[in-house]
């Protein structure tokens, strides 16, 4: 029976080999994300989350492919028909028997009690280095209560226009902090005029998969995903519940910068009051909203809600057919690239305010009048290739990662 079992695990991890194996060779390592240089790899026990489509599996293939023997390495999918009948825990013992040092496990949330089986599997095999993704945010931290003192967990986002350049136009610049954009110490006087191209990263850049045909078929597609099954999976809501996330989502697209007002969102959409905030907090960490807090006298932490936006500015031109407004968008931008490095509130004086600056976000015409009575305060403009003084081009905050 032994033996028997033995020539099962072993076809079947031949076959899983083979799959894996085929995909480290067919993935393109020419152009990496940001946060590949920035994950500590040697973790033994490490995460990568982030809304659909932002592009995790390709970044870890790409680690396979440039760092890793194949004879010690297996990538799998939770989704994988193996485990309709395997253990994730079964797989990681054979794999440590047969020489394995390197398992990484994609799209980890569809695995039941995946949470508790990575412990184990962590606890029981101390020279196996695990790294997981997840799609949805939300899973990934209602699991992570297990492996909060053992797993090293990293968040991705969508392209910035900096990677945009590179991937899909082949320019190439360096990454820039706040406050060398603030100094005015971007330097691309190298490069072509950038912002028709700033444009059209606006509609179709953030996500990688826009090279590809059919992408706002595809963008539709994530965002039903994301709504109707991410969400109502993790929060145990029915079917009738995740359209009204489609619906709230719908109401947010029609407004945005939205003001929330509950009772309004609860009256139009029959749901209760008290429901609404966690919904948009759902929303916001699977990637389809971002909330922008009040500081609330000086504890940030407390603030209650200000605005809500779309999470970028693909899904503004994707589900805000009717209010692409241009104000909105320049906002949506700001917030989007700026938030991953830096936390952003609303300011009482301008728009944002990001470590004690404020920022007013306008056209190329906008005044100083709005940041007049700020201490310290820029005013960003969409439509100027070159920054001066307290006037910062709105593209350049794309190329800070």
């Amino acid at each position: 029976m032994q033996n028997a079992y033995l020539c099962k695990n072993t076809s079947d991890l031949d076959e899983l080999f083979q799959y894996s194996n085929q995909l480290i060779s067919q993935v393109d390592t020419s152009f990496v994300r940001y946060l590949y240089h920035r994950i500590n790899w040697q973790n033994r026990l490490l995460g990568l989350i982030g809304p659909r489509g932002v592009g995790k599996t390709t970044l870890i293939l790409q680690y396979i492919k440039n760092n890793l023997n194949p004879q010690e390495t297996l990538y799998v999918t939770a989704e994988d028909f193996y485990f309709a009948k395997n253990r994730l825990m079964e797989l990681a013992n054979d794999f440590v028997k047969f020489g394995g040092k390197y398992l990484f496990i994609d799209e980890i949330h569809k695995y039941p009690d995946w949470s508790k089986e990575l412990k184990l599997i962590y606890d029981y095999n101390p020279n196996l280095k695990i790294i997981f993704t997840g799609s949805s945010v939300l899973d990934i931290k209602k699991g992570s209560s297990d492996l909060s003192r053992r797993a090293v967990v990293y968040s991705m986002q969508g392209l910035s226009f900096r990677e945009y350049l590179n991937l899909f136009h082949g320019i190439e610049t360096p990454s820039y902090s706040l406050q060398e954009i603030l100094d005015h110490r971007v330097d691309v006087s190298h490069l072509p005029h950038l912002i028709p191209l700033f444009k059209e990263y606006l509609k179709r850049g953030y996500y990688p998969f826009a090279k590809e045909e059919d992408f706002a078929l595809k963008l539709q597609q994530i965002v039903n995903q994301t709504l109707e099954s991410d969400i109502p999976t993790y929060a145990v809501m029915n079917i009738a519940t995740g359209r009204k996330l489609k619906q709230m989502l719908g109401v947010v697209a029609k407004s945005v910068p939205f003001k929330p007002n509950m009772s309004k969102i609860a009256e139009l959409l029959s749901i209760s009051r008290n429901n609404i905030a966690d919904y948009f907090q759902y929303m916001e960490e699977a990637g389809m909203i971002a909330q922008l807090k009040s500081e609330t006298n000086g504890v940030r932490v407390l603030g209650k809600i200000d605005k809500v936006y779309l999470d970028n500015t693909n899904l503004v031109y994707c589900l805000a057919s009717e209010n692409q407004n241009i104000g909105n968008i320049r906002e949506t931008f700001f917030l989007n690239q700026v938030r991953v490095q830096h936390q952003v509130y609303s300011s009482t004086k301008a728009d944002f305010k990001v470590d004690d600056i404020d920022f007013e976000v306008g056209g190329k015409n906008k005044g100083l009048k709005q940041i007049s009575q700020s201490k310290r305060g820029f005013i960003v403009k969409d439509d100027i290739e070159q920054g001066y003084l307290n006037t910062i081009p709105l593209w350049h905050f794309g190329l800070m990662y």
